[in-house]
């Protein structure tokens, strides 16, 4: 039998699919194998490319596929999908994934380890417990617009508020009750939010690549620490511009014909990233409004010909071509 120098790898919970073929490209493996079974396989083959579609485990399997000797490609599954000749199975999805990895240019995601992870998991905590703030506040302010009551909008304001309801002896009991368990549990999650907050300053503080992207006006720890965990190698960019494109805040292209016509931006890539850069840049507008900023100038050259969302916008692209180029300096100390 021919050795395997390129595989696919259809991940799942219980059983996976492998597809594997020889330099000719010929079919030298197709078979299922159960979860346990599959490290086992990958250790008794020499060393080949496997291709993972990246999705919840992927990058679990990558690092171990790395301990054996293998070179994992990580993949989009949306350029997997024009690769299946036939119906979606696990097996077919492997013959996919085995044959996108081989097309030059394609283009693969970095394998994240596992702080890296664990400090993204700390940012997906944070958010949802952001969302379920939010959702309680609204929540009080309905429940108490029934009764007649407009509170404040605003968290701080609403709390101070809240103090005059309870003292208000001619509303219902039953009411006072459930609004201090609706206050206790809005409370709980803003200490959540601050632990969290701190912990990902601790990571910060013992990452040299975060922390010196904190240096940068409009960056601090929360979109430095994500930064740096959701790219991985700044090294799988050629260069600033292709990372902000990865981003999606490059300009979306209609051009045919030799006619260039440019677009809003692709609002492709990491949501939660391209967000948080875009508030971050908001707050060097209002810096530069004040006369603060290194890049006031620049800022308040374009805020004279554009509207300030689209400035905001053209300096998160200008911040994410910056943040680059810090991080290409000098690789993360958590690079794999």
């Amino acid at each position: 039998m021919s050795d395997i120098v390129r595989c696919g790898l259809d991940i799942a919970k219980h059983v996976m699919a492998v597809h594997g073929v020889d330099s000719n490209g010929n079919v030298v493996v197709r078979k299922n194998l159960s979860r346990k079974k599959v490290l086992e396989y990958f250790a008794q083959i020499p060393p080949c490319c496997v291709g993972i579609e990246s999705c919840g485990g992927s990058h679990y399997w990558a690092r171990e596929l790395i301990k054996l000797g293998h070179t994992p490609r990580l993949i989009s599954v949306k350029f997997v999908i024009p690769y299946r000749r036939k119906g979606k199975n696990d097996a077919n999805d492997a013959e996919a994934i085995c044959e996108a990895i081989s097309r030059p240019g394609m283009r693969f995601l970095s394998v994240k380890t596992e702080d890296q992870q664990s400090i993204l998991m700390a940012h997906r905590i944070r958010t949802q417990s952001i969302a379920t703030r939010t959702a309680l506040i609204n929540q009080i302010h309905g429940h108490l617009q029934e009764f007649g009551i407009v509170v404040s909008k605003g968290r701080h304001k609403l709390k101070r508020d809240l103090v005059e309801i309870f003292s208000d002896e001619s509303l219902p009991t039953l009411l006072h009750e459930m609004l201090h368990d609706l206050l206790a549990a809005l409370l709980r999650e803003e200490e959540r939010i601050e632990t969290l907050d701190k912990r990902i300053g601790s990571w910060v503080e013992g990452n040299e690549t975060a922390s010196r992207l904190t240096k940068l006006d409009g960056i601090g720890p929360i979109t430095a620490s994500a930064v740096v965990a959701t790219t991985g190698h700044a090294s799988s960019f050629k260069n600033g511009r292709q990372f902000a494109a990865w981003l999606g805040l490059v300009p979306r292209q209609y051009s045919s014909g030799g006619k260039n016509k440019l677009g809003r931006i692709t609002k492709q890539g990491d949501r939660y990233l391209r967000t948080l850069l875009i508030h971050g840049a908001r707050t060097v507008l209002l810096m530069s409004s004040r006369g603060r900023g290194d890049h006031r100038e620049w800022i308040e050259s374009l805020r004279s010909r554009k509207p300030d969302n689209v400035v905001a916008v053209a300096y998160a692209a200008k911040q994410a071509r910056m943040l680059w180029a810090i991080m290409a300096e000098k690789p993360s100390p958590l690079a794999v």
